[in-house]
């Protein structure tokens, strides 16, 4: 039978949400540090989510932009377990920096964007839509029939527009190792909904039925 996927659920900004993550089970956190991001949050107000959170579940920094030591000062001070990066960043430089393996963030419009994936030396993956001017988080659905066509070899999550009406089709067709929502678990821009949250952890465990075959 096929594991559960892994779930990420990202742009936490209340300890409660990161609470009803560690309730839930999820593989992990996301905790955004992205200067131009609306569910950007502080050190403190990270470090607080952190402690609500059970130790089980992984922390996940998202950075763009920052470099290796500053983001090796906030993993720190939080207590990242990971670090996500998004557009030009020397994965190798960070991680060595931060003693924490690292996610690096594509977007994907064609097969070339998955050339780039595959010669990656990130720890994990992370595959997205490609908006011009852009970095991640862009709420697009994803190109699944790309990503599906030229599925990369190694583990990946599947981000960008996934929702509680959509994240098993995405599983079935893609066949990711894990699935990174933000915007589908919220009720206003930046604003997580516990009741999404928890839906949408049901709808993709239950995107592998009891036989199991996905979808």
């Amino acid at each position: 039978m096929p594991e559960a996927p892994r779930i990420k659920i990202c742009g936490l900004r209340e300890p409660a949400h990161g609470e009803l993550a560690g309730d839930l089970g999820v593989w992990a956190i996301g905790l955004m540090f992205a200067p131009r991001s609306p569910r950007l949050v502080d050190v403190e107000t990270a470090r607080t989510i952190v402690r609500a959170t059970a130790s089980a579940v992984a922390r996940v920094g998202v950075f763009v932009g920052s470099s290796a030591d500053e983001i090796g000062h906030i993993a720190d001070a939080v207590g990242l377990t990971h670090v996500q990066v998004h557009g030009q960043a020397d994965v190798t430089a960070i991680r060595e920096v931060t003693g924490r393996p690292v996610l690096k963030g594509f977007g994907v419009a064609g097969p070339d964007d998955l050339d780039q994936v595959s010669r990656s030396d990130a720890d994990l993956v992370l595959l997205d839509a490609k908006v011009a001017g852009q970095d991640g988080g862009t709420g697009h659905v994803a190109d699944w029939d790309v990503i599906a066509a030229h599925r990369p070899t190694r583990p990946f999550l599947l981000a960008g527009g996934l929702t509680v009406d959509n994240v098993g089709e995405a599983l079935a067709r893609v066949r990711p190792w894990g699935v990174d929502v933000s915007s589908g678990v919220e009720r206003a821009r930046g604003v997580k909904d516990s009741a999404l949250i928890a839906a949408f952890v049901a709808a993709a465990r239950g995107a592998v039925n009891d036989d199991g075959s996905s979808g």
